[in-house]
């Protein structure tokens, strides 16, 4: 790292790579969080439709992403470019809670990464490979989508749903206090969400709204506490049916808030970001399903900016006659 040349405000400038520092290692994870999304469809179109109970799914899945995830751009690090590797395996199985069609979920995430830029003029570098934080998920139907049996599931038509999720990251990933750029976070996270579905000939409208809420994280890079405040969410699907089992999404989603706190210091990074994403599945065979997504962020005010690109293969059994 340079010296500060004459003229220069060593408290600034030193404010300013602690606040880089910060917004690096919160935005990574989000890096993460994003591509294995594109990868294992963790936030997929059809999270609320309805399946017979006790179907399982096994899904594989990769995504490679790459962009600029850098949040403030008048932070030292310049022309920051990364690129990220993500392999997935996810078991998904429908329950009955209550009478109301239900889902839980697991979703374990592996990751290699590269991130190459400039910080107060010389060049930086880093490659970390390793696991990702695991994920658990509960959605449930409240409306439009009761439990049931294979038998009796052949007579179901969708019209609306309205149901919501509770998922829960562990802090279970790759971590480590001494370096800058971690896969894991080192904290509990909590993501919640609220919407509907709404059927109509081949065509589906869904929308949702939830929260991120962050837990603490006191074991971060040089020995400080980071805070986070939640993250607001909003999310739009319009999926179209085809022939045989066919279907394609168009995918848009906004996110905003999620201002850092270091050592009780304020940090001005509140993320503002729109993502927007497509994704194409296609069966093949009775229990066999191939989706290929594309997504990319684009930052409004904070946030990452990155282009992914995905597939997921997804394996059915049980539930069925």
């Amino acid at each position: 790292m340079r010296r500060a040349a004459s003229g220069d405000d060593p408290a600034r400038g030193c404010a300013q790579l602690h606040g880089t520092i910060v917004l690096l290692a919160l935005v990574l994870p989000a890096l993460l969080y994003a591509t294995r999304e594109a990868a294992a469809q963790e936030l997929e179109p059809r999270l609320l439709t309805n399946v017979p109970v006790g179907m399982n799914f096994g899904v594989i899945g990769y995504a490679y992403s790459r962009g600029n995830i850098l949040l403030d751009p008048a932070v030292p690090v310049e022309d920051l470019d990364s690129k990220l590797h993500t392999f997935v395996a996810a078991y998904v199985r429908s329950i009955d809670v209550g009478g109301l069609a239900s889902k839980v979920d697991v979703v374990v995430p592996f990751a290699a990464g590269d991130w190459k830029g400039r910080l107060e003029g010389q060049d930086t570098a880093r490659s970390v490979t390793g696991f990702g934080d695991p994920r658990i998920r509960l959605s449930v139907a409240f409306v439009g989508a009761p439990a049931l049996e294979a038998e009796d599931f052949g007579t179901y038509q969708q019209t609306t749903i309205v149901g919501a999720s509770v998922q829960v990251i562990a802090p279970l990933g790759q971590y480590d206090s001494s370096k800058l750029l971690n896969l894991g976070s080192n904290r509990w996270t909590i993501r919640s969400v609220v919407g509907a579905s709404h059927a109509t000939g081949p065509w589906t409208l869904e929308l949702y709204g939830g929260a991120w809420l962050f837990g603490k994280n006191s074991d971060f890079f040089g020995g400080s506490t980071v805070t986070q405040k939640p993250l607001v969410v909003g999310k739009t699907h319009v999926i179209y049916r085809f022939p045989r089992g066919r279907w394609l999404a168009f995918d848009l989603g906004y996110g905003i808030g999620g201002r850092s706190t270091i050592d009780d210091d304020v940090r001005d990074t509140r993320i503002s970001t729109f993502r927007f994403g497509l994704t194409l599945a296609f069966p093949m065979g009775s229990a066999h399903t191939l989706r290929l997504v594309a997504a990319s962020g684009a930052r409004v005010e904070r946030g990452p900016d990155f282009d992914a690109l995905g597939t997921t293969y997804q394996y059915r059994w049980g539930g069925m006659p």
